[in-house]
């Protein structure tokens, strides 16, 4: 793949060195900069972490295929990652519980250093292979494991792939190395090209908005096709709060085209369960029926839907 940045790196480092750790001629200066053309050094370097995700979108889209096929015949998908690349793990799996009422151990993130490492740096965890080893060691044939590492060499995520792999799960990494040591270790290896960072080595900078952007679009994607969105509308989320009941609301007016104080009452009706409240009114079916036609769907709107009939 050619490089996507737009600056090119001052010297090529050791051999042994991932070209995130090179350094960024246009940055050599930056400490001279003022604070505006700083800003502005970065927002250009941002715009190649989206070139380097655009260019793996067809990668990315074979392993949201895997997933989906994974989870449905009943395994799960498992993050693992150090540091940064860790920490965007956990939260885009966290995230998708409440948005897509995801059942928890569906997409599970595992982290170098474990929940502590979310808040403070534990960055001698990641050179751990017996950790990632440990914490892989529950996965089986059906599920996918799935590296997270900007440089490609994490001993952490090398454990965790070694003991997938052997427990017969199915393997990715996604790097920002073309030449990841760890990629043998990996059915696929998603490289997200970002090159040398503004500050060098500072992989939560290019790499790391690269590698959050990758995980939203996986994740994302692969929620629309497990069913877990009808349209465009997040139909799955849970109502935890007045924000999110507000919400709820608002949806199924979008979904159903019914009145605010309508769309209220039928929530109450279907136990506050959006999907049921919109099979139920675009099926012109009782709840229960809703209900049901979900279930038989493995609660996907759009399945549930073609069995009771849309009325639009």
């Amino acid at each position: 793949m050619e490089p996507t940045s737009v600056t090119q790196a001052v010297r090529p480092g050791p051999a042994a060195l991932p070209p995130t750790e090179g350094r960024l001629e246009a940055s050599t200066g930056l400490d001279d900069l003022a604070t505006i053309d700083i800003l502005r050094l970065l927002n250009r370097e941002d715009a190649v972490a989206v070139a380097a995700v655009t260019e793996v979108l067809p990668q990315l889209a074979s392993l949201v295929d895997l997933a989906a096929e994974r989870i449905r015949a009943g395994g799960s998908i498992h993050y693992f990652g150090a540091g940064t690349s860790g920490r965007l793990g956990m939260l885009d799996a966290a995230e998708l519980v409440p948005t897509f009422n995801l059942d928890d151990g569906v997409v599970t993130a595992h982290i170098a250093g474990g929940p502590p490492a979310m808040l403070s740096a534990v960055e001698d965890s990641e050179d751990s292979d017996a950790d990632g080893r440990t914490d892989a060691s529950g996965l089986g044939p059906h599920d996918l494991a799935i590296g997270l590492t900007a440089s490609g060499t994490t001993p952490y995520v090398r454990g965790a792939l070694v003991t997938a792999r052997a427990l017969g799960a199915s393997t990715a990494l996604i790097s920002c190395n073309p030449g990841a040591p760890l990629a043998p270790l990996a059915d696929s290896h998603i490289v997200l090209d970002t090159g040398a960072e503004v500050v060098t080595g500072s992989t939560r900078l290019k790499a790391g908005s690269a590698e959050k952007m990758a995980l939203n679009g996986f994740s994302t994607a692969l929620m629309v096709a497990l069913g877990r969105t009808w349209s465009n509308l997040m139909v799955s989320v849970v109502a935890t709060n007045a924000k999110l009941r507000g919400r709820t609301v608002g949806i199924l007016v979008a979904a159903t085209g019914l009145g605010e104080v309508e769309s209220v009452a039928l929530l109450a009706a279907c136990g506050d369960d959006l999907r049921v409240a919109i099979v139920s009114s675009l099926g012109a079916a009782a709840p229960d029926v809703a209900r049901a036609a979900l279930e038989a769907a493995d609660f996907s709107v759009r399945d549930a839907l073609l069995t009771v009939g849309q009325r639009r």
